[in-house]
């Protein structure tokens, strides 16, 4: 009996100097880099990071501005021009992702039949998810082949996933990647109903967004060409000599930061409520 007392006594006091002690450090998070980083993976570029955006917005400022320096030569005339240019990187990057995105969006029904019809017809799990890089849709096969090549290079099935789902940064994919690591790690005998009912759900969101899509495509361009309007017609204007030199003045300068604001915030306004809502990456 002292025994036990005694083990409970020192199995107390260990938890007690152990809670003293601050556990592992977790690796701070940042949300606008993970941002940056699900935006790099779905617009399918890979080998540079966030801070790549750095160099890019600098090189977009300094040759929008020097065009805009010499159709009107207006000192700030061509500084706005240099913050447009500054933008116009994460614009292209943006708009490469939402084109790649819709591309995939619409061939995972597909990818998930195939999966399906590869497990019901008794195929392993990491032997189903390879073949989708020969026969799989033509927008996955690159992300599939690459998880074959890291499989075979480990035979790690979890590490091999977890590769994948960085490389999509796909909410789909990742319910994907969880239900084939959960099948994996458990058992169990309803991955291909659960694919065969994602594969349903996922067609049912595609033609519902196809719609709302096609009837909102004319307001959204007619949003965007009355942003451009007025900085059409100032390039036009300023042709001319006599309307260069009236925006040279301290009152044409904040006529032009207005007129930039204003720009800015009606395409942010506009992007807001003219983008069909994106699922949130949950299972990362």
């Amino acid at each position: 009996m002292g025994v036990l007392v005694g083990l409970l006594l020192g199995s107390g006091l260990a938890c007690v100097w152990w809670a003293c002690w601050p556990g592992p450090a977790r690796r701070p998070t940042n949300p606008w880099a993970d941002h940056v980083r699900d935006t790099l993976a779905q617009a399918g570029v890979t080998g540079v990071g966030p801070g790549a955006l750095v160099p890019a917005a600098l090189v977009g400022a300094v040759v929008v501005g020097a065009v805009a320096l010499v159709a009107v030569p207006v000192p700030a005339v061509a500084a706005v021009a240099a913050g447009f240019g500054a933008c116009l990187p994460w614009a292209l990057l943006r708009g490469r992702a939402r084109r790649r995105a819709a591309r995939l969006r619409a061939s995972w029904p597909q990818a998930v039949d195939d999966l399906a019809s590869a497990v019901r017809a008794g195929m392993s799990l990491p032997e189903a998810v390879a073949a989708l890089a020969e026969r799989g849709p033509a927008d996955l096969r690159a992300p599939f082949a690459a998880f074959a090549a890291d499989y075979r290079a480990s035979g790690r099935f979890g590490d091999a996933l977890d590769a994948l789902k960085d490389r999509l940064a796909d909410p789909v994919a990742d319910r994907i990647v969880e239900a084939l690591r959960l099948t994996r790690d458990v058992g169990g005998s309803d991955l291909g109903r659960l694919l065969r009912t994602l594969s349903g759900f996922l067609r049912e969101d595609l033609a519902t967004r196809g719609e709302l899509a096609a009837r909102a495509s004319w307001t959204v361009n007619a949003a965007r060409l009355a942003v451009a309007a007025p900085w059409a017609v100032l390039a036009m204007l300023g042709s001319r000599p006599e309307a260069a030199a009236a925006y040279d003045t301290p009152a044409g300068l904040l006529v032009l930061l207005a007129g930039a604001g204003c720009s800015a915030a009606a395409y942010a306004l506009m992007l807001r409520v003219g983008r069909l809502p994106d699922d949130p990456r949950v299972l990362r």
